[in-house]
């Protein structure tokens, strides 16, 4: 057997940055308690060793108002109100948003107050894309998919906006944005002003592109990453559309040796949020079943 493992596989910057800077805050604040708004990332084996090294993960900044604490910012970002609770209450925080994610954040910003009707392409409940929305002033519309495009030129039409900006969540798919980009420009008049920003992050684009490339030539291919994972999901999705054998895991003890050792040539792609040493425990585990790898 031979195993084909990507070159983007793992972490990415934004959650390189996150998790390292994460790590530093437990080593530089001994004495006062940390705390984490959200999952840092979406990945189980990161999230329960930043708890075992002494990280607590909250959903509301209330529940540290008073304490003397410090909390991180995910790297997924949040919203304005988060920003300003924290703030207004003298919360101490160390921000790692991912700065493409930031970047997002201005950009509709921007054009919100230039009365723009902003299209989000992405997830709805995504924190990304929650924190990203609450800049986007009064009109704005997120949308997963193209079948809920005609909703939103509806709502567009009803607002009588002229001027719409489309952007995407940072690791939203690079198909799926395009499609919604022509099905928008198809169904709305001349004289509509219509500006596109491709606010999906190379890294992103870089990895979907490889896992097509792989999964055209393998037998079988192996999607490691959270299940809760954005781009992980996506990553799956577009290998199986090439390679019918397509699996999703998050641990190497998913992989079930019946089902694999049949294969010749096995491909592996990585979440941005999956640690090397996952990756590389896979790998292991398909070597003991004598398989070659490539890298």
């Amino acid at each position: 057997m031979e195993v084909i493992v990507g070159k983007t596989a793992g972490f990415c910057y934004g959650v390189k940055r996150a998790v390292g800077g994460s790590i530093k805050q437990i080593e530089d604040n001994q004495d006062k308690k940390l705390y984490c708004l959200g999952e840092l990332v979406h990945n189980k084996q990161v999230i329960t060793k930043l708890q075992n090294e002494g990280i607590n993960f909250i959903e509301d900044l209330e529940q540290v108002q008073g304490q003397d604490a410090k909390v991180i910012i995910r790297a997924h970002g949040i919203t304005k109100e988060q920003y300003k609770f924290a703030k207004e209450n003298d919360i101490d925080i160390e921000d790692y948003t991912c700065p493409n994610v930031s970047k997002v954040h201005e950009i509709v910003k921007e054009h919100a107050k230039k009365g723009y009707y902003i299209l989000l392409c992405g997830k709805k409940t995504h924190p990304e894309n929650i924190g990203t929305a609450s800049y986007c002033g009064e009109h704005f519309s997120v949308i997963e998919n193209e079948e809920e495009i005609d909703s939103v030129i509806k709502d567009i039409k009803e607002t009588n906006s002229s001027k719409i900006l489309i952007v995407a969540q940072t690791t939203y798919s690079i198909n799926k944005f395009k499609k919604i980009q022509e099905k928008i420009k198809e169904n709305m008049n001349n004289n509509a002003e219509i500006v596109i920003k491709d606010t999906i992050c190379r890294a992103t684009k870089i990895r979907q592109e490889e896992t097509e490339e792989i999964s055209k030539k393998v037998e079988c291919m192996i999607i490691i990453g959270g299940r809760n994972s954005s781009n992980t999901n996506k990553l799956y999705e577009i290998a199986k559309t090439n390679c019918r054998n397509t699996i999703l895991i998050e641990t190497e003890q998913e992989i079930q040796k019946d089902n694999i050792q049949q294969y010749n040539i096995v491909g592996i792609m990585a979440g941005a949020s999956t640690p090397k040493e996952v990756i590389n425990e896979v790998v292991r585990k398909l070597e003991k079943q004598e398989c070659m790898s490539s890298f």
